[in-house]
C-alpha cells in the first residue's frame, strides 16, 4: 500500500466531499433504482488527481446499482468495526509502516463476497500495483466469482496544464463545503463563498508542489497497471475534458465496447 493511501486511512474520512461534485462515501454504496438491463461487471476506474473520477464513478454507481469498492474506505470500515484484518492493518500503521498487499488483498477479496457486487463492481484504488492486479485477475479466474466477467480498465484522460489548473485554482467555502475555481469558477465577489459570503479557503494540499508529487506518484504505480490491462485488451482512454455529461458517455461506449468483446466473456477465459 502506497503511502497516499496510508494518509487517506489516517484521515478517516477527509476526503469525502474534495470533488467538485457527488463523491462516495462507502466502499458500501448502492442504490436500489438502477438499470439491470447491461452487466458491467468490474471495473477499474483510472485517472490522475483531478480529472473527475470520483464524480463518474458516482454516475456508474447509481446507473447501474453496483457498488463502488474502495481500499481506503474498506480500510477504515475494517478497522472501525474490529476485524480481524482490521486490528492487524491498526497494528502496522500505528509502527508508522505501510500495509501490505496482502491484507489489502485479503480485504478485497472479502468484499468481492458480498451478495451486492453480482451485478459488478467499480474499483476505486485498487489494483494499485501490478502485483494487485495479478492477485486480482488470478483470483476472479480461479474462484469464478459472480458476475464471472474479467476486469476491464477505464482511464480518464486530461492534459497536465489543465488539471494543474482544476487542482491549484481551487478554492473551497470552510462552511458548507461550496467548491469554487478561480479559473473556470469564480464566485460572485471575489474571494467570497456566493451562499454565505465566507472567504474562501485554499487547501492546503492544493498547492503546485503537492500535485506535482502527487502526478508522480500516480503516474509511477498507474504505468504498469495499464500496460497489463492494454496488452489484455481490456484499456479504453476517454477524453476527461469535456461536460461531466459527454465524459459519462465516452466511459459508457467504452464499458460497452470492452464487454462486447468476444474474447471477454469470463474471468475464466483470459
Amino acid at each position: 500500500m502506497t503511502a497516499s493511501l496510508l494518509r487517506a486511512v489516517e484521515s478517516a474520512g477527509a476526503e469525502v466531499g474534495r470533488h467538485d461534485t457527488l463523491n462516495s462515501e462507502s466502499a458500501y454504496q448502492t442504490t436500489a433504482l438502477a438499470d439491470t438491463s447491461f452487466l458491467p461487471g468490474p471495473v477499474l476506474l483510472l485517472g490522475a488527481p483531478g480529472v473527475g473520477k470520483g464524480t463518474q464513478a458516482q454516475f456508474l454507481v447509481n446507473k447501474y446499482g453496483i457498488p463502488q469498492i474502495s481500499t481506503g474506505d474498506l480500510l477504515r470500515g475494517n478497522i472501525a468495526s474490529g476485524s480481524q484484518l482490521g486490528i492487524q492493518a491498526q497494528e502496522i500503521m500505528s509502527t508508522g509502516r505501510l500495509v501490505d498487499d496482502n491484507l489489502v488483498n485479503q480485504m478485497v477479496l472479502n468484499r468481492l463476497h458480498e451478495k451486492d457486487t453480482r451485478r459488478g463492481y467499480i474499483l476505486d484504488g485498487y489494483p494499485r500495483t501490478l502485483e494487485q492486479a495479478h492477485f486480482l485477475d488470478s483470483t476472479l479466474a480461479r474462484l469464478s466469482l459472480a458476475p464471472n466477467l474479467p476486469v476491464v480498465a477505464i482511464s480518464i484522460v486530461v492534459a497536465y496544464d489543465q488539471l494543474l489548473k482544476r487542482i491549484t485554482g481551487r478554492r473551497v467555502c470552510p462552511i458548507c463545503k461550496s467548491i469554487y475555481n478561480v479559473h473556470s469558477n469564480l464566485p460572485t465577489t471575489a474571494g467570497r463563498c456566493d451562499h454565505d459570503g465566507t472567504h474562501l479557503l485554499q487547501r492546503p494540499d492544493d498547492t503546485e508542489d503537492v500535485f506535482i508529487e502527487r502526478m508522480k506518484t500516480f503516474n509511477d504505480q498507474t504505468a504498469p497497471v495499464v500496460a497489463h490491462y492494454r496488452n489484455l485488451g481490456r484499456f479504453e482512454e476517454v477524453d476527461g475534458d469535456q461536460p461531466v455529461e459527454a465524459v459519462l458517455a465516452d466511459i459508457e461506449s467504452a464499458l460497452l465496447s470492452l464487454r462486447n468483446n468476444s474474447s471477454l466473456v469470463s474471468a475464466t477465459s483470459n
